[in-house]
């Protein structure tokens, strides 16, 4: 069981049943990944899946997100902002590193840049890598 924090991006093309990556979904229901969120983090799920879909299937997301028993709720106290690009996705650095997450699943460039530093180390995978991860076990 490894930590993990799943960028929006990555969350959204998990979720849905036919979808090609929806293994990574199922990893973080069937004890195999252990997902660490911040209550910025499910806000911001909570609004990109509204206005990707409806109300209704938002919230069955985030319901299934918080109520299982493999998630675990961070509450980042520091905020490293190394993410200077797009501060908006630091919520997922400061989640990772409080959590000692292994990897931030992620396919946004802006993440790149903390493959250049030392410390805190954040490691970054994109969702077709860790998918990959999953499937060759």
């Amino acid at each position: 069981m490894q930590r993990i924090v799943l960028d929006t991006n990555c969350l959204i093309q998990s979720v849905h049943l036919k979808g090609k990556y929806h293994k990574v979904w199922i990893s973080l229901f069937d004890g195999s990944n252990i997902m660490c969120v911040s209550n910025e983090i499910i806000e911001e799920y909570h609004e990109i899946l509204q206005r990707l879909t409806n109300n209704k299937v938002a919230n069955y997301v985030i319901n299934a997100i918080i109520y299982n028993p493999y998630t675990i709720f961070i509450t980042p106290y520091y905020k490293f902002n190394l993410i200077h690009s797009d501060p908006d996705d630091n919520k997922f650095v400061d989640c990772a590193i409080s959590a000692g997450a292994k990897y931030i699943v992620t396919n946004d460039k802006h993440f790149d840049v903390l493959k250049e530093i030392d410390f805190p180390k954040v490691d970054i995978i994109t969702l077709i890598d860790f998918y990959n991860q999953l499937t060759s076990k």
